[in-house]
This record gives C-alpha cells, structure tokens and sequence, in this order.
C-alpha cells in the first residue's frame, strides 16, 4: 500500500524527492494552507518503500497508509 503525504501538514522540505528510487514524488501547483510548498506521491508508481517517510524531517507530513482524503493530487 503506498504512503501519502498529508498536503497541509507538508512544508516542502524536499527531502523525500531525492531519496524517492521511482521518483512517484511530485510538487503540488501552488501553497497548501499553511502556505508552504508540498509534494503529492503518485500512487500508482509508488512502491511503499517507505523511504520517504524515513527522511521526512516533518512530523506527520507522511503517513504509511494510502489516503486519497489527506492528499490534494493535482488533476
């Protein structure tokens, strides 16, 4: 099951990008409510590696579950 990353708790640290091995982790268009930049994670490229959620400096920004209802994904 893929991970998620929680758009209003995300503050666009980037961290999980660079470590991501299938690159399924992209920048939202614009701010989330906190005003900081965030990251969506693909879910159909994911591969629950669970390195993001290992290098996410952010606590709560990601969670282990898929969870379309925390995560804004861009259409």
């Amino acid at each position: 099951m893929p991970h998620t990353i929680v758009t209003n708790t995300c503050e666009g640290v980037a961290d999980c990008v660079d470590a991501c091995p299938v690159a399924c982790i992209h920048p939202g268009p614009e701010k989330n409510t906190k005003g900081t930049d965030w990251y969506w994670i693909d879910f159909s490229t994911c591969i629950d590696c669970g390195i993001c959620l290992q290098v996410c400096p952010v606590e709560g920004a990601i969670v282990p579950d898929e969870r379309p209802d925390l995560q804004n994904t861009p259409e």
